[in-house]
């Protein structure tokens, strides 16, 4: 056992002289930073929380997504985010509260880390600053506050000392009324010099001058970004870039915060589905781009499995719960069902070389919810003559419980299959006017794919399957803005459209805005 002289002559973990000065730094640095963060998302009136949450594949992913997904909640969550950074900034810049702040650091840190944790087979979306394999910022910093939990630098150099001088000095002051009287006023302590008063006041306000560089930091930095927003705004189309002679432009696409509400549903069969849905081409790499042999490559480059996922993700926060695809991507969506616990659909076109029947076993062994067979076989069917196999195609679909559908990007397929007594679950047909740029009918290119829009409008009007509405782009050729108000005002029950991840926010706003603004249908809704 140590004795008391022993108790006396022990040095202190940390002395109060070179060792918490640096704690203190460390405090400062670190609320220097929580306080820039919180007041660049408050000033910034696009920011939000959805992207970060959306790319959460870690535990609690779900509720991550939920909130992204719920606006409402949403917002509530970014506004705690952001005042949360401020205040717990100022108290840890101020030695105010510090223990309290400290804490709600550790706990706000800890979400950021969990909600996506620098993991090797976490999202490539999300920047790790410091590291990226288990350590990185959120890590560090939140080690670093913990450390600092167990010193009370705040009350060494910070506002909490004046706080902790006046509560104690109440307290001191009624026992020393109560005990004066018993004392030899020549004992007691006397009080501190005044030059001594001073050098503590100096050394608790030494966080003052540092504010105002932070402010000062901070104002050119705005200064900064201000300007150079203005450049690429006002200058940008006039300057070519000097390394590749290109324009430069800023590249600005609208995210969760600018939805404009929910995507209404339709059924077939016993399936609800969106009434905007992603097409697989450009997931798949199967882009049609004319001429432009190195368009597909390009497409396949960038859709890796993590980007698909994103891109998935994205999709359903706004309401999409179909993709409409080839059963060669059947590995990826079991990947992303498997691993993001996304619930995204699957309707196949069943395509896999010559065998429809192969490609329908491949679809459903996949996990299809519904499938057709593809519109370039169908249309080789009906032009060989063999429209039974058709009809065959989609009895063994329904045996296996599935809706079965017919496509076709001629409209002489369909009516051969109506002619033939077919009678699908759905069709998905080509619809898109031919007054775009590169449209030629009288030419065999890969251009057009609905070189009768008119009769399919009108022949499709009689039936009373749900129709799903593809190519209504053009592969590009027309604006959305365009051509989703043309396919739903002229029958489409469900549009398929390919989408990038950042078209796709925009295009469910365009959706929302064609079906709720009073849109004058022939065609009745038949799903």
């Amino acid at each position: 056992m140590t004795n008391d002289k022993e108790k006396q002559t022990r040095k202190p973990l940390v002395s109060t002289s070179i060792h918490i000065y640096f704690l203190v730094a460390l405090r400062i640095f670190i609320g220097w930073q929580f306080l820039y963060e919180g007041i660049i998302k408050l000033l910034d009136q696009n920011w939000t929380s959805a992207g970060y949450l959306i790319e959460s594949s870690w535990i609690f992913s779900g509720l991550f997504h939920w909130i992204a997904a719920n606006s409402e909640v949403l917002q509530v969550v970014d506004f705690v985010n952001t005042w949360g950074l401020i205040l717990i900034g100022l108290g840890l810049f101020f030695g105010l509260f510090t223990r309290l702040a400290t804490i709600s650091g550790i706990l706000l840190l800890g979400l950021y880390y969990i909600a996506n944790p620098p993991f090797i087979e976490s999202s490539t979306r999300v920047f790790h600053e410091g590291h990226y394999l288990i350590i990185d910022k959120n890590f560090i910093e939140l080690t670093v506050l913990f450390v600092l939990l167990f010193f009370r630098t705040g009350k060494f150099i910070g506002l909490d000392y004046f706080i902790s001088r006046l509560w104690k000095g109440k307290i001191k002051s009624e026992i020393i009324e109560k005990k004066i009287s018993t004392v030899d006023k020549s004992f007691v302590k006397p009080s501190l010099s005044p030059t001594h008063k001073r050098r503590e006041l100096l050394k608790q306000l030494i966080t003052l001058p540092m504010f105002g560089s932070f402010i000062y930091a901070f104002y050119k930095k705005r200064k900064w970004e201000s300007f150079e927003e203005k450049y690429l705004t006002d200058y940008a189309e006039d300057r070519p870039d000097a390394t590749s002679g290109s324009t430069l432009k800023t590249f600005i696409y609208s995210d969760l915060k600018d939805m404009k509400g929910h995507l209404p549903y339709g059924k077939i069969k016993n399936i609800k589905i969106s009434r905007l849905f992603l097409g697989g081409n450009l997931i798949g790499g199967w882009a049609h781009a004319r001429d432009l042999i190195y368009a597909s490559k390009l497409v396949k480059a960038y859709h890796t499995d993590r980007k698909v996922f994103d891109t998935f993700q994205l999709a359903e926060a706004c309401g999409i719960n179909t993709i409409l695809t080839n059963p060669q991507l059947c590995r990826v969506i079991n990947e992303y069902w498997r691993k993001e616990g996304g619930k995204i659909q699957f309707i196949s076109d069943c395509a896999y070389g010559k065998d429809i029947i192969k490609g329908i076993k491949l679809s459903i062994d996949g996990g299809a919810h519904a499938c057709y067979v593809q519109g370039g076989i169908a249309d080789q069917m009906v032009n060989e003559g063999k429209v039974e196999e058709i009809g065959k195609a989609l009895d063994f679909i329904r045996q296996n419980g599935l809706p079965a559908g017919i496509g076709a990007h001629k409209l002489e397929t369909i009516q051969e299959c109506v002619k033939a007594g077919i009678k699908p679950d759905f069709w998905v047909k080509t619809l898109h006017h031919t007054n775009y740029w590169s449209a030629k009918p009288e030419e065999e290119h890969d251009n057009i794919w609905c070189t009768n829009p008119d009769g399919t409008i009108a022949f499709m009007n009689d039936l009373e399957e749900p129709w799903i509405a593809f190519k209504i782009l053009a592969a590009g050729a027309i604006h959305p803005k365009e051509g989703f108000p043309y396919a739903f005002k002229n029958g489409a029950d469900f549009i398929c459209v390919g989408m990038y991840d950042f078209q796709i926010v925009d295009d469910v706003n365009i959706a929302l805005n064609t079906l709720n603004g009073g849109l004058e249908r022939k065609r009745p809704w038949q799903a």
